[in-house]
């Protein structure tokens, strides 16, 4: 595997957040992933890509601990997601959020609610804490006090994304992992949820990990490029690196026509505003990195973010509101 420089993107300190070495996938004889080895350094951007059956939802759901690989260890945070006593795995899993595909928001709840159900299952707050946390992490993603008491179905694309971002940052997480973040909005839409990420990555100073197929997305986000291929990572680097790797998939994934035009866009975006605007469909207000609203700090019994994500996903996928 080829890495990038010794040198930590913007934003990192160089200091791996998570470690996969020597990942071994298969369904039955199917192979999907062999020898794969990945270090995310803390701050960073990290995007995984890869063609369609590369094992990118799989390798993500292996770093979340909800799948066990045949082989190979997954450390994050420098534990084993699949070792540890039961209250060990869940202060792990307690230090990261999740940003599934599509928002996998609870039809039956109104947006604050969606937002405070973290809050309210895996902590024993106040509800006026609670109010307190949910209005905060809505308007750090750009969503009103009007919105907070809409259901789901009454939002846009763009909101419901905002909505499941604020979700994921309810127990403000070291760690974020974002799963085709733009996947089904419009150009603009896409832009300012762009734009919104790389603000609070800036301001608030977590890791992210991101799956996407979006060249738009990739370019305007990503520190560094891991490439899924061959069953394995055949670079992770950063982009200019990644572009100079000889790899048929790198050659019809990044240097066709598509992939021309995303990186005239993004030279165009770095040439002018570095951080465009949001629209006036969500304004965010910008605000230093809150601490916890918990007190697991002092010694609180630490609970999983991810019980409450996992469910929203599962059902999700089963089609269930």
């Amino acid at each position: 595997m080829v890495s990038g420089p010794d040198t930590a993107p913007r934003g990192a300190d160089g200091a791996p957040v998570i470690e996969v070495q020597g990942l071994r996938t298969a369904f039955g004889t199917h192979v999907v992933h062999e020898n794969l080895s990945l270090t995310v350094r803390r701050g960073e951007i990290l995007t995984i890509v890869g063609g369609s059956g590369s094992g990118k939802t799989v390798l993500l759901r292996q770093i979340l601990g909800l799948e066990t690989p045949a082989a190979g260890t997954v450390r994050v945070f420098g534990q084993a997601v699949d070792q540890g006593s039961a209250k060990e795995r869940f202060a792990l899993r307690q230090r990261w959020g999740v940003l599934f595909q599509g928002g996998a928001l609870f039809s039956a709840l109104s947006v604050f609610d969606n937002v405070a159900l973290p809050l309210r299952e895996l902590r024993s707050l106040p509800e006026a804490i609670v109010r307190d946390v949910v209005t905060m992490r809505l308007s750090l993603v750009g969503l009103t006090d009007d919105d907070a008491h809409k259901s789901p179905a009454d939002l846009s694309g763009g909101m419901v994304k905002r909505v499941a971002l604020a979700r994921a940052l309810a127990l403000d997480p070291e760690l974020v992992f974002l799963d085709e973040p733009t996947a089904g909005l419009d150009p603009t839409r896409s832009d300012e949820f762009v734009a919104l990420i790389r603000r609070l990555h800036r301001q608030l100073g977590f890791t992210v990990v991101m799956v996407t197929h979006d060249l738009d997305t990739l370019f305007a986000l990503a520190d560094r490029v891991a490439v899924l291929a061959d069953k394995k990572v055949i670079v992770c680097a950063p982009m200019d690196e990644v572009l100079a790797f000889d790899h048929p998939f790198i050659e019809t994934f990044f240097l066709g026509e598509r992939g021309r035009r995303a990186r005239e866009l993004n030279e165009a975006r770095q040439s002018g505003d570095d951080e465009p605007h949001d629209s006036a469909e969500a304004k965010a207000t910008p605000g230093a990195r809150t601490p916890p609203a918990h007190p697991a700090a002092e010694g609180a019994a630490a609970t999983p973010v991810l019980a409450v994500e996992t469910t929203h996903a599962k059902e999700a996928e089963d089609g269930k509101p």
